[in-house]
């Protein structure tokens, strides 16, 4: 597995994480037996980064990544704080983060958390010094090693990596969702930040399995927040609509080689963007690990392949994502 150095983080972290959102809830059910074997099949592919939340489940996620990590000392596990309490700015401060923060040592079983990111706050935290200030002094006190941001937007993405001790930022990245490609991912390379780019597959969108006619457990987001009822809508199916995001994904099913899945090739775009320091596509049994893991031994994308998925942008997806996010 490859394996790509984040700067201000003073680690490299493989190429091909994973996201533990739908091992902890919104997903449909997942037992823990097959969390544990999702964990499990995800290291011995080369997998370091594991990225979890406080909100997954209610620390179920968590506690999943502690056991992987009594398994595995040294695999790196991001998490996120701040989607327990109302989205006011208000709420983020130095008495909720060391609540949350002591809530996820507990769960994770760490005296210090590898990376805790900001988990997608209202525009306001990014102006106030005050939070930044907080995080600061949660590094000195030995509580967390590093601190990040993941973002909604651009314009906070960029306000994040203008901080200087921001180690790294996530973002919707994918097929369906290019704009992070003009300014955020090379302000990042310039500031040594790590961009760690989540819902890859658009909610399930990439892998081309669904038509007009699939349906979701009323447990998931997919159901659920198809219109942005319980969050930012750009976390479902990245904000597309979903027979519009169908009829795309159909359109770059033909650009892919015979040797490669949708999926895979969408992975693989991820990838192949300069800047990127990890995907982190989720799975809910080792078999979609296993075939996410194989996007990075893919050969890069050809031009023609490139062009392709601008094409399908631009015609079909642009004028419904590029201008909100």
């Amino acid at each position: 597995m490859e394996q790509r150095e984040i700067a201000r983080l003073g680690r490299d972290v493989s190429v091909v994480g994973l996201g533990t959102w739908q091992l902890g809830a919104d997903w449909g059910d997942v037992s823990a037996d097959a969390a544990d074997e999702v964990l499990e099949t995800a290291v011995n592919a080369g997998v370091t980064f594991f990225d979890t939340a406080d909100v997954y489940g209610d620390g179920r996620s968590e506690q999943f990544c502690a056991r992987l990590r009594a398994r595995h000392p040294d695999v790196f596990v991001a998490t996120k704080m701040g989607r327990r309490v109302a989205q006011e700015t208000i709420n983020y401060n130095r008495d909720n983060f060391l609540a949350w923060n002591r809530r996820s040592r507990e769960n994770l079983g760490m005296d210090t958390l590898d990376l805790v990111q900001l988990h997608c706050p209202p525009d306001e935290v990014f102006e106030n010094d005050a939070v930044f200030e907080s995080l600061d002094e949660m590094v000195s006190d030995g509580l967390i090693a590093a601190y990040g941001v993941s973002v909604e937007t651009c314009a906070q993405a960029l306000a994040a990596i203008a901080r200087p001790h921001v180690a790294s930022v996530q973002i919707i990245l994918n097929c369906f969702r290019l704009k992070p490609l003009e300014e955020v991912l090379p302000a990042a390379r310039k500031a040594g930040v790590g961009i760690i780019t989540r819902v890859p597959l658009a909610s399930g969108l990439l892998s081309g399995r669904y038509d007009e006619n699939t349906t979701f457990a009323a447990s998931d987001h997919r159901t659920f927040n198809r219109h942005g009822e319980a969050f930012d809508v750009g976390e479902t199916f990245a904000g597309v609509p979903f027979e519009v995001g169908v009829q795309a994904a159909r359109e770059l099913s033909a650009l892919v080689d015979d040797d490669a899945t949708l999926a895979q090739f969408a992975l693989r775009w991820v990838i192949d963007q300069p800047g990127v320091s990890a995907v982190i596509p989720g799975a809910r049994n080792a078999e979609q690990v296993s075939q996410n893991v194989a996007a990075a031994a893919l050969e890069p994308l050809r031009a023609d392949q490139l062009n392709g998925v601008r094409d399908v942008y631009d015609r079909l997806i642009r004028e419904h994502v590029h201008d909100r996010w």
